[in-house]
């Protein structure tokens, strides 16, 4: 199908782009007809049947296994690398503590960037009251990869015992060379956590070329499935390395009362208490970007149209995109003079139904371009923004109100 054709087609299929320009993928992507339906059927299902029936573990224990097959073939990996979590943020939670929570204080060190997002920030706070050395590295968000190198052969010191890093950096949308920090961290004895947010269903790669021993992402944003939902991808040299940290948390007791039984694989790292329509949604909106969008189609435009949305901004008088365009993924984060980030979203929220979000640290906007967006979009967001940049918020010419039914 020509590409026109089957973005128009795309676009059907999503009905929460006639609400707006959707461009806030980067903190929740819109959801696909079939992913609602799918899930609506699976709660219908529960409040008739009962989750309770027999049949609804086996059941449930399958659609599990469809979410993780899912993550393992946009990802490239085994299957059985792959954990569920509720979230990122569980995730790094996870890796963070099974990798440093065994013997705290002993000297350990950890690495990460500045501006690394709250998820990864969380875990690493709370060890280093207990001991854990921490160290933050002033590079990675700038698209210069030297000197991002550079800087974390510096910090990765003996005594090193966690790098954690995000892939794609959430304020400035520049793609990290995280191989070179992998290979960094490994020569030195350390592993490498990855915040995948930003990148897993925006950005083609394999896990085998990327290094990253533990990688987590959301179901949410780029994979446009529901919210609560997540994975955890676990290099398999590591499950039973890091088992001891994980406690009788991980675990289960045997049926027959003989003792803790475990999994053989990444699902060690799994908890409970999954929500059954949206473990369906998971593996639903994985299996139609796969299968019906096809990855290529949402890589190749994905990345085509942020590129291209930066460059037009990029030339806009008044206008500084922050976003490195050489090393970029599918955010667009930019200023623009003479605007509050908060003033300029309002302002282009109500005049052009832009659905976007601010960088409070950078006081700069960001959008999150998707291979659904049209190219009319995008010029109708950037003329906009130019609107906004030749002028002061108090300058600005007032939005003109039209009444239906007027001549």
């Amino acid at each position: 199908m020509p590409d026109a054709l089957k973005l128009t087609a795309i676009r059907e299929a999503i009905p929460a782009l006639s609400a707006g320009i959707y461009l806030n993928t980067g903190s929740v992507g819109p959801l696909p007809v079939e992913t609602a339906a799918a899930m609506a059927a699976m709660a219908v299902w529960e409040r008739d049947v009962g989750r309770g029936h027999p049949d609804s573990l086996p059941d449930a224990l399958a659609r599990m296994d469809e979410a993780r097959a899912g993550v393992a073939a946009v990802l490239g990996t085994d299957v059985r690398t792959v954990a569920l979590t509720h979230s990122t943020t569980e995730g790094m939670n996870a890796a963070t503590l099974a990798v440093l929570a065994v013997d705290p204080g002993m000297g350990a060190r950890a690495v990460t960037t500045r501006h690394e997002h709250a998820g990864g920030l969380g875990p690493l706070y709370a060890l280093r009251e207990r001991g854990i050395e921490l160290e933050f590295v002033d590079a990675g968000d700038d698209g210069d990869d030297e000197r991002t190198l550079r800087a974390f052969d510096a910090a990765i010191t003996a005594g090193t015992r966690l790098v954690t890093i995000s892939h794609v950096a959430w304020t400035t949308g520049a793609v990290l060379p995280v191989a070179g920090i992998a290979e960094l961290a490994h020569a030195r004895g350390a592993i490498l956590v990855v915040d995948g947010a930003q990148a897993v269903g925006a950005i083609p790669f394999r896990m085998d070329e990327l290094g990253a021993d533990l990688y987590a992402l959301p179901a949410q944003k780029w994979l446009l499935g529901p919210e609560g939902m997540g994975a955890l991808v676990v290099d398999p040299t590591l499950v039973e390395r890091l088992t001891p940290a994980l406690g009788g948390w991980y675990g289960f007791e045997r049926i027959d009362g003989s003792g803790a039984a475990w999994w053989p694989d990444a699902r060690r790292f799994e908890l409970s208490g999954f929500h059954r329509p949206s473990v369906v949604g998971m593996a639903r909106s994985i299996g139609w970007l796969s299968m019906y969008v096809g990855l290529d189609f949402v890589h190749r435009r994905g990345m085509g149209s942020a590129s291209a949305a930066a460059v037009r901004l990029a030339a806009i008088p008044g206008v500084t995109v922050l976003t490195p365009l050489h090393a970029m993924g599918t955010l667009v984060t930019f200023r623009i003079a003479g605007w509050s980030a908060q003033a300029a979203l309002d302002e282009l929220g109500a005049r052009v139904f832009a659905i976007a979000r601010t960088i409070p640290i950078l006081d700069a906007l960001r959008i999150s371009v998707g291979f659904f967006t049209s190219d009319e979009e995008i010029e109708r967001f950037a003329g906009a923004v130019a609107l906004l940049a030749a002028h002061t918020p108090e300058s600005l010419p007032p939005r003109r109100l039209t009444i239906l039914g007027d001549a």
